[in-house]
């Protein structure tokens, strides 16, 4: 094998930078090419590759988003468009592709194996909803902004007597908001796996106010099976003490630097994809199982729920009080 390509899809995550870095220059110590791919599938289609090499993966370790830029495209999803797709990849000589991103990535990286080409897949998702995987690219660094805006808003609702609902991301996996309400002292946490009722929020809330808090939290997943005004709303007309405020901190979650964690994380994951592929193994995503770098088959990341640990949600009940 002596040329490849790598591609950032999906959500960007910060530390993707990080992970097409650690590709680029472990091809290299192998002498092999690496391609970047710019807007994932959709530019994959437009044949949008790009030789990279040291110097144009240099200073890029410590950036947030993704250099090689990323977009959804509906055309890929078609048998013509992966058949196009194969095509493209053979007449630039490309034989084997990292695709680093989400599930619906990981499963772009499935149709390519389909399609007869070498594929291996890293996990990027802020949201940590990936079977195969103790965290993925960029839950970290997210985790971390949440927590600096928690602690941001409870100084200002200490100061107002208020009362707070943040939203944070999660459509599916309530991860974000369950370790952000944790470690950020919320007085209830509201996710999709396991969502309190609107009148169990309001009575979280009422508590906090009895015991004499001076503020209250609640930290709420956007797949949460109400909406956050509707819980806001909710908790107004209650009177449960506080005047209640809605945060929704949206993209913010996606940005920033990564951290030392994501950072090394990402470089790990990257020199392993390569290695991986150069040793012939395919259609697999490498993953960090405890402490070690591990593969699973991408048919088991791709159809396998990620579940939260049970304990971690009684964690949560037990440090509300």
């Amino acid at each position: 094998m002596k040329r490849i390509a790598v591609m950032t899809s999906g959500g960007d995550a910060p530390g993707m930078n990080a992970a097409v870095r650690a590709v680029v220059r472990t091809a290299m110590e192998h002498d092999v090419e690496t391609y970047g791919i710019r807007q994932a599938f959709a530019g994959l289609l437009n044949g949008e590759m790009t030789l990279l090499s040291s110097r144009e993966v240099s200073g890029i370790l410590q950036r947030g988003g993704t250099i090689l830029q990323t977009a959804r495209n509906e055309e890929f999803k078609t048998p013509q468009g992966q058949r196009k797709a194969q095509r493209i990849l053979q007449e630039h000589g490309i034989e084997g592709v990292i695709v680093i991103g989400g599930d619906g990535s990981l499963r772009g990286a499935m149709a390519l194996d389909r399609q007869g080409i070498k594929v291996v897949g890293v996990p990027a998702s802020i949201d940590n909803d990936i079977w195969g995987t103790n965290m993925c690219i960029g839950v970290d660094t997210s985790l971390n902004t949440i927590l600096d805006a928690l602690d941001r808003l409870r100084d200002t609702a200490n100061s107002h007597n208020r009362g707070f609902v943040i939203e944070v991301m999660g459509r599916n996996c309530g991860y974000l908001a369950l370790m952000g309400g944790i470690l950020g002292g919320a007085e209830i946490i509201v996710t999709p796996e396991d969502p309190p009722t609107m009148e169990d929020v309001a009575l979280a809330l009422e508590d906090a106010y009895k015991r004499g808090k001076s503020h209250a939290i609640a930290v709420i997943s956007e797949g949460a099976p109400y909406r956050t005004t509707d819980l806001a709303d909710y908790l107004n007309s209650r009177h449960t003490g506080f005047e209640i405020r809605i945060t929704i901190l949206g993209h913010t979650q996606r940005g920033g630097s990564p951290t030392a964690f994501d950072r090394l994380l990402a470089s790990r994951m990257g020199v392993a994809a390569v290695e991986y592929l150069l040793a012939g193994q395919t259609s697999i995503m490498v993953g960090l199982d405890g402490r070690e770098i591990s593969t699973v088959s991408l048919a088991d990341a791709t159809t396998k729920p990620r579940l939260i640990s049970p304990q971690y949600f009684k964690m949560a009940h037990t440090l509300s009080r």
